[in-house]
């Protein structure tokens, strides 16, 4: 089965007002950037987004909250978005933090198909206001539910036409985890090949949780922090 669509613009299509989108990546690193600005650029309101944090002002999903696609981020994340905290500030979006851990668990358990966990992580604070408890081996835990959603949208490396996904170094990230989570997987690659040009051992996602692929058309792949030393006289 061929998965390949012709653009990011043709995979938003799909999504209508009010959907739940699991969006890969960790900082700037790892972006599904062409689905994201697709989406910027269709309009489509009243989201739920799922990612690590709410990207920059003016890149990542921080387009989306710029201009207020955005109605509840969840999230573990949100330090380096300053229009972000102003609408949080002001109650103009509803957020979910969430443990880093925690948040990837969740997701996990979604694609795994798995009921909830117990973990320590939150016991005694906010986090676990109102959650079921259990003492285990003498330590408190918190019972935490899986994270599905209608949507994921992943960055991978290269892809093949059935979909099967290989990623690059860190920005692998939450990507992986995320194409097991949603109902709809849209999958943008910088290189898509015929299947059995990837090595079967390097598959991280296999096309069974890929709905959709698309090559991405355009990458900016910034850096969140750029960081340099003066260099040394000799």
């Amino acid at each position: 089965m061929n998965k390949v669509l012709k653009s990011a613009e043709e995979a938003v299509a799909q999504i209508p007002d009010g959907a739940s989108i699991m969006c890969g990546g960790f900082g700037l690193c790892g972006l599904p950037e062409n689905l994201i600005r697709a989406l910027h650029a269709r309009g489509t309101r009243n989201l739920t987004i799922i990612s690590n944090n709410p990207g920059v002002d003016d890149f990542g999903v921080g387009m989306l909250v710029r201009t207020k696609q955005v109605a509840h981020f969840i999230g573990s994340y949100v330090g380096e978005n300053k229009e972000f905290e102003r609408q949080a500030i002001a109650g103009e979006i509803k957020y979910t933090l969430v443990p880093q851990g925690t948040f990837a668990e969740r997701i996990r358990a979604a694609g795994a198909g798995i009921g909830g966990f117990f973990t320590p992580t939150g016991y005694g604070t906010m986090v676990g206001e109102g959650k079921e408890t259990r003492v285990i081996d003498g330590r408190n835990y918190i019972l935490e539910a899986p994270l599905h959603a209608d949507f994921a949208f992943v960055k991978a490396y290269k892809g093949d036409t059935k979909g099967n996904l290989i990623y690059r170094k860190t920005a692998r990230n939450f990507n992986p985890v995320m194409a097991t989570a949603a109902r709809v997987t849209f999958a943008e690659v910088e290189e898509i090949v015929e299947p059995g040009r990837l090595d079967p051992d390097a598959i991280v996602t296999p096309g069974i949780f890929v709905t959709h692929v698309l090559k991405g058309a355009h990458y900016d792949k910034r850096i969140e922090r750029r960081t340099v030393r003066q260099l040394q006289a000799v």
